[in-house]
């Protein structure tokens, strides 16, 4: 005989399962479904449990009524997996290839403009601008303006502190650590305040073009590894969100594993030296 399927197993119906992914789809693009269903009853309980509602369908009358956790939930079921110089290739062609391009048709002075969407914890807009300072000669001869946004505001607060442990520094020389960053405590070692003042975060939803339009555009969007978590209509969403935030003849980095190729025909296919980019074309271009 076979043992009966425990309480907690039953805990979460397959009805009330989806709308907790229907929920999750329409405001983040993220797509969930039963076979991450632990993984979602896990967090679900967590934050039951801090809000101290009485149950689930308590906590989802909660959630439709409470923008402030609706956005925690949200943080819960986010994904900050990075580290500094990740995908050090393509900050090569950025500063190999990119920009240069972008700064022949520019002059002195002016502004390029870098957006690194998700950020996660900081790790990835706080790498370009390290990288550019160690690699790019003429960043100083250019206004570079880095921001940096994601949907989890847990992990922007991380960004804005800027304290970074060994596995995130791990892909950094000893001498860039003590360029830019301030002497370990406790394992840890924090970004210097003038790099920190440098990058800007803020929040942003990029299946959501309201929360895109007062970012303004950018001549280089960093949008890696987060293609891989929508669906075919999320992935065309956020294709033309990205299309319409950057500038005529700006460049678009994905994950090595993503090609905006299959998602739309609006960017050309750039191959440089070290990477596979995306440009958005135009009159302009």
């Amino acid at each position: 005989m076979s043992a009966a399927p425990t309480p907690e197993a039953e805990w979460l119906n397959p009805h009330d399962l989806r709308r907790v992914c229907d929920f999750l789809y329409r405001h983040t693009g993220m797509v969930f479904g039963e076979s991450k269903r632990y993984y979602i009853e896990r967090r679900l309980r967590d934050r039951i449990a801090i809000t101290r509602t009485s149950g689930f369908a308590a906590y989802f009358d909660l959630l439709r009524a409470d923008s402030r956790e609706r956005e925690q939930l949200i943080n819960a079921f986010t994904v900050n997996e990075t580290y500094f110089y990740r995908e050090e290739h393509q900050l090569a062609c950025l500063s190999r290839s990119l920009l240069p391009d972008l700064a022949a048709a520019r002059m002195p002075g002016d502004k390029i403009r870098i957006w690194s969407a998700p950020c996660s914890t900081g790790e990835e807009a706080y790498s370009i601008a390290i990288w550019l300072l160690e690699n790019w000669r003429m960043v100083d001869a250019y206004n570079v303006e880095i921001v940096g946004t994601d949907i989890d505001t847990i992990a922007l607060d991380a960004a804005h502190d800027g304290l970074y442990g060994e596995r995130s520094l791990s892909r950094l020389t000893p001498a860039v650590r003590d360029a830019y960053f301030e002497p370990e405590v406790n394992r840890h070692r924090r970004i210097i305040r003038d790099l920190k003042d440098s990058v800007s975060f803020t929040q942003a939803n990029l299946v959501d073009e309201g929360t895109l339009g007062g970012l303004g555009t950018f001549d280089v969007i960093f949008c890696r590894n987060l293609l891989i978590y929508f669906d075919d209509e999320s992935r065309l969403r956020t294709a033309e969100n990205l299309f319409n935030r950057l500038n005529p003849g700006g460049y678009l980095c994905l994950g090595h594993t993503e090609s905006m190729s299959r998602i739309s025909d609006r960017f050309l296919v750039r191959r440089f030296e070290d990477a596979i980019v995306y440009q958005r074309t135009g009159p302009d271009a």
